[in-house]
């Protein structure tokens, strides 16, 4: 008896891109090798047409991109990983995402577990750079057949370090799969070390940029560029941008001693991005997310496939919009990170221009084009969180939990519940231009200290002072002055810290951010809190209030391996403490 890979294909052709789903599946039988497919042709094929036919090569390629991760509903239920952070609080009643949360988290009680996923995305990399060779790739766009097989090799390569690195930020160390493993040898393999796992990953970042990749998702001429049909594939800066992601949290306090890597060169690969000038900051905060607008925009420097879909809004829209769940509510500490437009947090004492009993006003711009908070209009009718009000605590079981909902990645466009639905078109953006300028800026502090403050202060201030945001510049100067910042490492830090969480909140940043900084105890481990809002006479009253208490361990710093996993593969071991 042999043991067999019986991949199924499923071809269609959507928007100029073939998508052939693939499934790998593994049986024993007494007969050549051979791929089934159930749509283009009348029975089964050999592997050796697989990879004879260029529709059917390129697909086991195509195929992969459907195990990126994306972070819409990491539940299947509409949760976001901001839920499982103190950005947010889910609405659901015992929603999955609760799990990060509430001390239950475990080998047979897991959330958010990609690892089959991602090994099977994997798998069919390895399988494509395994065949590739020899497999009969018909060029397009002027391409030579290598030179095709080149672009080709490129999106492998990136995707094979993008599924490694969403392994390990979730794992810790896994074992690599660079090679097609055969069924029939020993699988029970041990994880690799850490740091084999970060030099794999930017070994094939490397790999990556060193093929005949298009530089980024928005050229539109020359030899090597993305046709619109094709947007959502990787790019050169795509590979440099999830270089610099693996480089920063291998150099932060939770990885370094065993990694390897310093904060300089975590520096050093953000900053090559910068030195390209090829990507920008998009004018306006609000389309980068509004695809109704451009979806692979200037900032973007990787983003998903787009389609068309309003399940977002659906999800995450205050309730009395059209029947929405209102599943994401952030917290009242995520508000009180938004600056007033002094460039002062709200817990300075000496913040003027804050005012509890009015406490939306003069705020950061990006507040309002990020929170749905009481009287902010939502399509064109304002949203009501006070006590009573139709969006309000307590109005039925989807309601907010803490007095706010979500509004950044909603289209005001898209209706659902209705009998003709408006759907918007929106990919999951993965690496954006305001990240690496952030990344650039905390490595930069930790690598040479307040020596270095004019530069880091300089490439923050570029995330600040976007069009439309202009929030004054953090400077070390003159304390009396807008944005001051104390001129030490520390304090410089906290307010990189404070951007990052502002800029990039509810993107997934914050939950692997606060591990990095292994500051789960100090963000993680106490309650959040909401604002309750009651009317007296004629005034608001507001009244902060604690939502749900929360539990974070030690163990929590890395996800636990499913039980089934442990099971199936025994010399993996069980991350400590689970």
């Amino acid at each position: 008896m042999k043991l067999y890979n019986n991949i199924r294909f499923n071809v269609r052709k959507s928007s100029g891109l073939y998508l052939v789903m693939v499934i790998v599946l593994a049986f024993t039988g007494c007969k050549d090798d051979f791929l089934q497919d159930g749509t283009i042709t009348d029975g089964p094929i050999t592997e050796g047409e697989v990879w004879g036919n260029d529709a059917y090569a390129r697909g086991v390629l195509n195929n992969a991109y459907f195990s990126i991760p994306e972070g819409y509903s990491i539940d299947g239920n509409g949760g976001m990983l901001a839920s499982g952070t103190d950005e947010a609080v889910n609405s659901g009643l015992n929603a999955t995402i609760s799990i990060f949360n509430n001390g239950t988290w475990s080998p047979l009680r897991t959330v958010d577990d990609q690892y089959d996923n991602l090994y099977e995305g994997l798998r069919k990399v390895n399988l494509f750079l395994q065949n590739l060779p020899g497999s009969a790739i018909i060029p397009t766009d002027g391409l030579t057949v290598e030179e095709d097989k080149s672009r080709l090799k490129g999106q492998a390569f990136f995707l094979r370090a993008l599924f490694h690195f969403e392994l390990v930020k979730r794992y810790g160390a896994v074992t690599l799969a660079t090679r097609v493993f055969n069924r029939n040898e020993n699988l029970n393999l041990p994880k690799n070390t850490y740091k084999e796992c970060v030099d794999q990953v930017i070994a094939d970042c490397d790999s990556a940029v060193n093929t005949n990749l298009p530089q980024w998702t928005g050229e539109s001429s020359g030899k090597y560029y993305w046709r619109s049909g094709d947007k959502g594939r990787a790019t050169k800066t795509a590979a440099m941008a999830l270089k610099s992601r693996m480089l920063l949290y291998a150099a932060s306090p939770l990885n370094s001693a065993q990694s390897g890597v310093t904060w300089q060169d975590a520096a050093n690969a953000a900053k090559a991005i910068i030195d390209l000038g090829l990507h920008s900051l998009l004018t306006s905060y609000y389309n980068i997310f509004n695809y109704g607008a451009a979806p692979y925009n200037n900032e973007v420097i990787f983003a998903t496939y787009a389609q068309n879909r309003n399940d977002i809004e659906q999800d995450n829209a205050p309730i009395s919009y059209d029947g929405a769940r209102g599943r994401t509510n952030p917290t009242q500490e995520m508000v009180d990170a938004f600056e007033t437009t002094n460039g002062r947090l709200v817990s300075d004492p000496a913040n003027t221009q804050y005012d509890a009993n009015n406490p939306y006003a003069n705020r950061d711009p990006r507040f309002a084009l990020t929170i749905n908070y009481n009287g902010r209009l939502f399509k064109n009718v304002a949203v009501q969180t006070y006590i009573g009000g139709k969006d309000g605590i307590n109005q039925n079981i989807n309601a907010t939990k803490t007095g706010y909902y979500l509004r950044k990645f909603l289209s005001e466009s898209a209706t659902w519940n209705q009998t003709s639905n408006t759907l918007a078109r929106r990919p999951w953006v993965m690496f954006r231009y305001a990240e690496i300028l952030l990344n650039y800026a905390e490595a930069l502090n930790e690598a040479q200290g307040v020596v270095a403050a004019t530069e880091v202060l300089k490439y923050v201030n570029m995330v600040r002072q976007r069009t439309g945001i202009n929030m004054p510049v953090l400077q070390t100067t003159n304390p009396s002055a807008n944005g001051y910042v104390e001129p030490t490492q520390e304090a410089i830090r906290e307010r990189i810290h404070n951007e990052r969480r502002v800029e990039l909140c509810f993107e997934g940043h914050r939950f692997y951010d606060v591990r990095r900084w292994k500051q789960g105890d100090t963000y993680l481990n106490k309650p959040v809190s909401g604002m309750r809002i009651t009317i007296d006479g004629s005034n608001l009253v507001y009244t902060r209030f604690t939502v749900e208490n929360r539990v974070f361990e030690d163990k929590n710093y890395w996800y636990p391996f499913s039980q089934n996993t442990v099971n199936r593969q025994p010399a993996l071991v069980q991350n400590t403490g689970y």
